[in-house]
């Protein structure tokens, strides 16, 4: 099950970020074009594995586990880089802090659930926050390269990264309260019990 067709796209995507990296350090329109086509081929493959571990019945722990891993490694990984060569700079830094705080927020959310065995579904608004993300970080790849096919596309590209973080600031603030509810109610249930227990031992 580890070397499913699923679980290998999830890995081919964690794969690709050296080479997303290193593209920024290749000159001219080139590094800016090979940036947007191996963030594209993640895209693609995180549609892919998702598919086709439904379609196949393959669904696997170690999908559920890296799959969202893969996501925001690919996604930190171009944010950082956009803010290194300043493609994101000034006040628009915050938008990528705002959303690179989320994806660890959500992160540690889960994994605190999880303990709890609670499941946090991704919502529809969230869905909608990931794709226009990824489509505003896809022009921001472009970046002068995507200007001379396309008038201001860093500028769409900006516009699209502060909307995904309103969208992340929203969705993260849901997520937090299902999160923070959970936790109170395990403390609450806690301090119950050990009432109980202190009762029974008089």
């Amino acid at each position: 099950m580890l070397f499913s067709l699923p679980n290998l796209l999830t890995m081919f995507r964690i794969a690709l970020i050296p080479g997303l990296v290193g593209a920024f350090y290749i000159p001219g329109d080139l590094g800016h074009w090979i940036a947007l086509g191996l963030f594209v081929a993640a895209g693609l493959s995180d549609f892919l594995d998702g598919y086709l571990a439904r379609a196949m019945n393959l669904t696997s722990r170690f999908g559920q586990l890296m799959d969202p891993i893969a996501d925001k490694l690919v996604v930190a990984a171009a944010l950082l880089m956009l803010v290194h060569n300043d493609t994101i700079g000034d006040v628009s830094i915050l938008a990528a802090i705002i959303i690179l705080c989320r994806e660890m927020l959500v992160s540690g959310l889960r994994e605190f659930l999880a303990s709890a065995k609670v499941s946090l579904p991704v919502t529809a608004l969230a869905k909608w926050k990931t794709t226009v993300q990824m489509i505003a970080i896809g022009f921001l790849l472009a970046g002068e390269a995507g200007d001379k096919v396309l008038p201001h596309n860093t500028e769409i590209g900006l516009a699209g990264i502060w909307f995904a973080a309103v969208l992340t600031l929203y969705t993260g603030y849901d997520y937090l309260k299902v999160g923070l509810r959970h936790a109170v109610d395990a403390d609450e249930a806690e301090v119950r019990r050990m009432r109980a227990k202190n009762d029974f031992q008089r």
